[in-house]
């Protein structure tokens, strides 16, 4: 298992790490099998979207920020409740399929990290598996 650690630099962001994902599937030297991307902050997740276009990702913030604003009447009161309830509708891992050495993305597709408590020092675990 692997370990990607980042560092966020918004409460709220979203950071494209599918280059760092392609460069360790390919220091890996599998030709097919899958990539497992795990998250395991309560207060960030993990998600597949569009990257070509840096307007999907603040349309997406801006939507779970309307969805789950930072200030409402929440029961947990460590004023992050938002980022619990953002990273639990992103969810907290992903899983990529590795064709030929490579990432089995879409044309358009990118794999994002999402702070919603930051900024922060992050860690995500990866676990590459090769087709035996």
């Amino acid at each position: 298992m692997t370990e990607l650690h980042i560092r966020s630099n918004r409460r709220n962001e979203m950071i494209d790490i599918t280059q760092d994902i392609h460069r360790l599937v390919s220091e890996e030297k599998i030709t097919d099998g899958f990539v497992i991307l795990y998250v395991p902050h309560t207060t960030a997740g993990i998600t597949i979207n569009e990257g070509a276009d840096p307007s999907v990702q603040q349309d997406i913030i801006h939507t779970l920020e309307k969805l789950v604003p930072e200030q409402a009447s929440y029961h947990h009161a460590e004023g992050n409740s938002d980022a619990h309830i953002k990273a639990s509708l992103l969810g907290s891992s992903v899983t990529v399929l590795i064709k030929k050495g490579k990432l089995v993305l879409g044309t358009w597709q990118s794999i994002f990290f999402y702070e919603g408590d930051g900024p922060r020092n992050r860690t995500i675990y990866i676990h590459i598996t090769s087709r035996k």
